[in-house]
């Protein structure tokens, strides 16, 4: 039996959730919401501190792997996706950043009408309902909106003011919160500076957006969820998309859509579901056997990543790793997590994070992370903090030039697609690593951090020349997981698979709402962006089906 819907969103991710709550807040759409996961009602996912155990736990992840990359000397890298009720914001490091404003202008330059910084800085501001520590120590509430953004800075460890001093020494700005950008001035670009980290954490536990969306829409009649149906294809009649195929239990149904197919199943999954579907490069899919409904050459082209590179020191002094080295301090740290909600468990790892420029950058051209412990992640995926004292200094690339690609492996749903990253394929995403490489040399050897260092882990950065410091980045570079890109917005089917509405070129009643609609990657890290555009997007996808309405009386 065929189900009937107004909208199907594909995917209860980041931006899946956002859709299904703006969708269904009038009463008068039926929504149906598809999840190939399952329940996010799971101690590591609501533990801040647990997303180290979900990290590689495939019961709510979909655990891709890159194929190996030229670029990272044929290394093969592991690539995270949340297959969970709220997505990949059930698993991720709940560190909330918006970007740059740069990063927004430039989208618009890119084809992506209406996506400038002033319109999406009002979003952002409607989403978030900010919780700052103020002088005083008590709390303030600013903002009045569903995502949670929390100012953790007085749970955080004391060794992490030694990062802010490090930043001081290197003429930096250090506020309370990397998201207010300040205007700047004839030293610091906006922006610019080290901070600690606000995270999507409520109360001590994650705050997902499942949490801040999901939760509130299910109360609503009109909304059908179902968990464990992984899409197979979308329906097109001729050029509309009219439903999907789905399987559940091991058998195949139908659901229709009279009004919209929303594809939010994430930059990797969106454009191999679209491939099964028929729409994208008809070179590639005539050779998987698959019929071509839709000849659009850029689906899952414009692959765009983050790299960073992460050096680890022995510290002369107190660190996280005295704590959740060793089985007593877990202990205790768990006991005092259960009591009170607070202690190292109800902060994630990531503490101090910002933006600097390298050498000759007019922008921030790099993002930092610098956090009070030293860890590595064990054959099995289970991250292993060390028992001795450390921390680490990390450097990324905040807007690579590089693009990479997701194709299909084969026409079987079940086969994850083939993910090429293409990493430092550009002569300036090379020359960004060396500069960035060196200026995580020159923060190791602030004032600040020379007198917590006992002593630099191998291999020792600081002897490094320039071509030294490329291959060292090749060999040690990873993704910090920030896939968008796949399914971009521009001006026509020549340069993008959106338009400014985030509809499919050439089709009707389809669009493609998540990270993958990015035209270019964000300074920092991508949730916050992929929860603004899906608000951004509800609003035109109900702005355009009004007036369809209306047109039809």
């Amino acid at each position: 039996m065929t189900q009937r819907f107004d909208f199907i969103i594909i995917g209860a991710g980041s931006a899946g959730c956002v859709l299904a709550d703006k969708l269904t807040r009038c009463g008068g759409h039926q929504v149906l919401l598809l999840e190939a996961g399952g329940s996010d009602r799971r101690g590591w996912i609501k533990i801040p501190v647990g997303y180290g155990f979900t990290f590689s736990d495939p019961a709510v992840n979909w655990c891709f792997s890159a194929e190996p990359d030229p670029g990272l000397q044929n290394r093969t890298g592991y690539w995270p996706r949340g297959k969970v009720i709220g997505g990949s914001s059930s698993i991720n490091a709940m560190a909330y950043v918006r970007g740059l404003p740069h990063d927004f202008d430039d989208w618009e330059t890119a084809g992506a009408q209406g996506w400038g910084w002033d319109a999406v800085r009002q979003s952002f501001d409607a989403l978030e309902s900010n919780d700052e520590l103020g002088p005083d120590g008590n709390r303030q509430r600013r903002g009045g909106g569903p995502v949670r953004v929390t100012d953790l800075q007085g749970q955080m460890h004391p060794f992490a003011q030694n990062f802010l001093a490090a930043a001081r020494d290197m003429g930096w700005p250090t506020s309370t919160n990397m998201n207010a950008l300040p205007s700047g001035n004839s030293n610091h670009a906006p922006g610019e500076g080290l901070n600690y980290v606000r995270s999507t954490v409520r109360n001590g536990f994650r705050w997902s957006a499942a949490d801040a969306f999901l939760r509130p829409a299910l109360k609503r009649s009109n909304l059908t969820v179902l968990r464990q149906a992984q899409v197979e294809q979308i329906m097109l009649t001729g050029k509309r998309a009219t439903g999907l195929r789905y399987r559940q239990a091991g058998q195949i149904h139908e659901a229709t859509a009279s009004r919209e197919v929303i594809l939010s199943a994430g930059a990797v999954s969106s454009p191999q579901i679209l491939q099964l579907s028929g729409i994208g490069p008809a070179g590639m899919l005539k050779t998987h056997g698959i019929d071509v409904a839709h000849h659009l050459p850029e689906v899952g082209r414009g692959l765009q990543d983050h790299l960073a590179l992460s050096h680890f020191y022995w510290s002369n002094t107190v660190t996280l790793n005295a704590t959740l080295g060793n089985r007593w301090g877990q202990f205790m740290a768990g006991l005092r997590y259960v009591l009170t909600r607070r202690g190292p468990l109800s902060v994630p790892v990531n503490q101090c994070s910002g933006y600097a420029r390298t050498k000759g950058a007019d922008v921030p051209d790099v993002q930092l992370y610098c956090n009070p412990a030293s860890y590595a992640t064990r054959p099995d995926g289970k991250p292993q903090i060390d028992r001795d004292n450390g921390f680490l200094l990390c450097v990324q690339p905040s807007r690579p030039t590089s693009r990479g690609e997701i194709t299909l492996r084969s026409a079987n749903p079940g086969d994850a697609p083939l993910i090429q990253p293409n990493s430092l394929a550009t002569e300036e995403d090379r020359a960004t690593a060396i500069r960035a490489s060196h200026l995580l040399q020159e923060l190791a050897q602030t004032p600040a951090m020379q007198a917590v260092t006992r002593a630099r882990r191998e291999p020792d950065i600081l002897p490094m020349d320039d071509a030294a410091l490329l291959e060292n980045f090749r060999a040690r570079a990873g993704t910090v997981f920030h896939p968008s890109c796949t399914c971009r917005m521009g001006h026509d089917a020549q340069d993008s698979v959106l338009d400014a509405r985030l509809r499919v070129h050439g089709l009707s009643g389809l669009r493609v709402i998540d990270a993958s609609a990015f035209p270019n990657i964000t300074s920092g890290n991508t949730n916050a962006p992929t929860l603004m555009l899906a608000a951004r997007a509800a609003d035109l996808v109900l702005e355009d089906n009004t007036h369809s309405a209306q047109a039809a009386e």
